[in-house]
């Protein structure tokens, strides 16, 4: 299991030594550092789904073991669609691998939930009175362009 990281997310989850870089896959996962508010967000998206999980504020020590952190968090988010924990591939915190970024499209489409994000958390009048829980469900149903369709993560992922 690949973890993608961004510059921040690396810089976030401290010195590492990267392997070779391997090859994108659609089973990647992606992980980006957001600052809402001062306060250090999490965004993971899917590679092959575009399941975007947003985190609020986190702390570097929530994040250790890292591996342990990243499965609790999918799990709980796929739980909270009705989806079984298995539906994007085995979970295994004791195989998590980290890695530079390798897909822009799907860069490009963390940039859009990014945006997405700091809009739906200015509307509900800061990150204090947002709900992640449904701002996470709306993220998961809003339109993507992949591959020349739109559709949205949760198509993606029950297909």
């Amino acid at each position: 299991m690949i973890l993608r990281c961004t510059a921040k997310a690396l810089q976030l989850l401290g010195p590492t030594r990267l392997p070779s870089p391997p090859p994108a896959d659609d089973a990647d996962w992606y992980l980006n550092v957001l600052w809402i508010e001062r306060r250090k967000c999490l965004l993971l998206t899917h590679a092959g789904t575009l399941f975007p999980v947003f985190v609020p504020d986190v702390h570097a020590a929530d994040l250790r073991p890292l591996g342990r952190w990243f499965v609790t968090t999918v799990e709980g988010e796929l739980r909270q669609e009705g989806l079984p924990t298995d539906c994007l591939g085995v979970l295994d915190a004791d195989d998590l691998q980290l890695a530079k970024t390798a897909s822009r499209s799907v860069l490009g489409v963390m940039n859009d939930v990014a945006f997405q994000v700091r809009y739906a958390i200015a509307s509900d009048g800061g990150l204090a009175h947002s709900d992640a829980a449904q701002l996470n469900h709306d993220l998961r149903r809003a339109l993507h362009s992949v591959r020349g369709e739109y559709v949205t993560s949760i198509e993606l992922l029950t297909k």
